[in-house]
């Protein structure tokens, strides 16, 4: 899998890693006319033990250190999850006939996700979008720049993910465009809510038996 890659001038610059790569935190401000994201430094207390990482277990993140418009990337399996709070006005842009009319699999068609994040909005709570942050294409890692630009990160941007490796896109529910070389909507992992605000990655809802293996593709 491609290393994560270095962070856009709108997204500011990475700092080093300091105790363990397991969790990065990626913040973007939404605002009226759009903010720049900056990379923050570790949270400790959200890093599972190392036998946890190497069984592949789920994960529990404090959703309390997310704001509205922002992002943050922890690992699950060794893969990028990202996290992203969408503030209604994102939400209303999802459901925008423009933004569709745009999108490959608008209404999540192939099997990317459980049958819980079946839906426009590609989540269980659609204030919290949850995604496996690895292209469909080759596996790279999209970055995140969620305000529309004219020109950033290519012209007419409407706001979402980009892989720079071969410029796929996607919407901030991880909906592949149309004429790009990724085929599938970014992955939904298994998640679910262990109260307010705690997300804990890779364990279902009770009541569900999705299995994460059979997805059409990472």
């Amino acid at each position: 899998m491609a290393d994560l890659p270095a962070a856009s001038s709108d997204l500011g610059q990475a700092p080093p890693a300091t105790r363990r790569d397991f969790l990065f935190l990626a913040t973007g401000a939404f605002g009226i006319v759009g903010a720049a994201a900056a990379i923050v430094p570790l949270i400790s207390q959200l890093e599972p033990d190392a036998s946890t990482i190497a069984a592949g277990g789920p994960i529990d993140v404090d959703l309390k250190s997310v704001a509205p418009g922002q992002m943050i990337i922890v690992r699950w399996r060794s893969r990028p999850i990202f996290v992203v709070n969408r503030p209604a006005k994102l939400l209303a842009t999802l459901q925008s006939p423009q933004l569709v009319a745009l999108l490959s699999d608008p209404n999540s068609r192939n099997h990317q996700q459980p049958e819980y994040a079946d839906n426009w909005h590609r989540s269980i709570n659609p204030e919290y979008g949850v995604l496996v942050g690895i292209c469909t294409h080759l596996g790279c890692i999209p970055e995140f720049f969620p305000n529309p630009s004219a020109t950033t990160p290519t012209a007419s941007w409407p706001g979402g993910y980009f892989c720079p490796c071969h410029g796929s896109k996607y919407d901030l529910a991880g909906r592949v465009f149309k004429g790009v070389p990724a085929p599938y909507n970014l992955p939904v992992p298994p998640y679910h809510f262990v109260n307010a605000t705690t997300l804990r990655i890779g364990e279902n809802p009770p009541g569900s038996t999705f299995d994460f293996d059979s997805i059409i593709q990472l």
